[in-house]
């Protein structure tokens, strides 16, 4: 458990200082898949790893299952508010692998989950900072757990041969103090990305991402965008996606 929280405590720590993140989806025709969201820190830990490795941490090599770590933690869920309760319930169908080993410096978190119909998807970048909420305020033992606010929302549809990923602000003033709280992190947030990689079951005719790029056999699309464009506009990642019959 030990190695758990630290991984959790580094999450939080190396979320405001380097993000690429890659949102993956492997989606099958009849709407069922895969869904993951990676988490690189390997810049970051090439920075801070010869001080991170005084701590005399152990690698770390390992997944977690929500369900499981709910469960354990039901106690102190049973006192929060139904609506929070809700909302750390969205996390149980994930797990999250952690890889951790600040002598080869590298860095590593997937978070992944499998699904009956992609329009049940919840956010992936809003659950992993959720989970990571949830790991960093359970470690430190101070009382109920609660995940973050959430003031944006993603959703995803795949319908007769046409996909699409939309978001939309929940909470203007919310936003508006998570924007506020970039300012003094956009020099370490430079050059961060936030990718989407999705395979889907048949080629691609058509989407709406111009700069999008796709694989050799016409059915998966790779599509980068500056993770600080993202957090300010969080719309620059809707898409549609059109397949062949």
């Amino acid at each position: 458990m030990k190695k758990l929280q630290f991984a959790f405590i580094a999450v939080i720590i190396f979320l405001v200082a380097s993000c690429n993140f890659t949102e993956e989806i492997h989606l099958n025709e009849d709407g069922s898949g895969k869904l993951s969201i990676n988490f690189d820190g390997s810049e970051m830990m090439d920075m801070a790893g010869d001080e991170m490795a005084k701590t005399n941490e152990e690698p770390i090599d390992s997944i977690i299952s929500f369900k499981d770590f709910l469960e354990e933690k039901k106690d102190s869920i049973s006192q929060l508010p139904l609506e929070e309760q809700e909302k750390l319930k969205k996390l149980e169908p994930f797990n999250m692998r952690m890889v951790m080993n600040p002598e080869e410096k590298t860095m590593m978190f997937n978070l992944f989950s499998e699904f009956k119909n992609v329009n049940e998807v919840n956010d992936a970048f809003t659950a992993f900072q959720d989970a990571s909420s949830m790991g960093g305020k359970a470690s430190q033992q101070q009382g109920p757990m609660k995940t973050a606010d959430q003031a944006t929302e993603v959703n995803y549809t795949f319908k007769k041969n046409k996909f699409t990923r939309t978001a939309r602000i929940l909470d203007q003033a919310l936003f508006q103090q998570q924007l506020d709280s970039l300012q003094g992190a956009e020099m370490f947030l430079s050059g961060s990305t936030y990718t989407l990689k999705y395979h889907f079951p048949k080629k691609i005719k058509s989407t709406t991402a111009s700069e999008a790029t796709f694989s050799q056999d016409g059915k998966s699309l790779i599509y980068d965008v500056d993770f600080l464009e993202m957090m300010k506009n969080p719309s620059v990642l809707d898409l549609e996606v059109e397949l062949e019959k």
